[in-house]
């Protein structure tokens, strides 16, 4: 079974920025990371989950949610089992809880019942 690890949430200002982790461990995953399709989502409180980004085997493939087009760079690194959320210009409506998602497809996909493993998650929190 996999397990996923995000880091790297806090609190901010408005336009400051972070950058988010997320470790997958287990399941042979060392030499199986590179063919998943990794997402980030995030939850208000009240609110669905929402579809932040996702990245493809290829990492060139890249989907973006529309609230975060221009503003978030999602990227991921094989050599270290790792996705990363790089987030600028943050505003408070980016509050929430951030989770990282494995799917198993290489086909991508923006909705949250396609992911197949998920992270605890990290809280991002933007004060105005």
């Amino acid at each position: 079974q996999l397990q996923l690890l995000e880091s790297g949430g806090g609190l901010v200002q408005a336009g400051d920025s972070l950058k988010l982790s997320c470790v997958v461990s287990g399941e042979n995953s060392g030499e199986t990371f590179n063919t998943y399709t990794m997402g980030w989502f995030r939850q208000a409180p009240g609110k669905d989950r929402e579809f932040v980004a996702n990245i493809g085997k290829n990492p060139r493939m890249q989907w973006y949610g529309d609230s975060v087009k221009g503003r978030f760079t999602i990227s991921r690194d094989n050599t270290k089992n790792t996705v990363y959320l790089e987030m600028n210009s943050l505003r408070p409506e980016d509050t929430g809880l951030y989770f990282c998602a494995v799917r198993y497809s290489v086909i991508l996909t923006m909705r949250s019942d396609g992911f197949d493993i998920w992270g605890q998650g990290t809280q991002v929190t933007v004060s105005s």
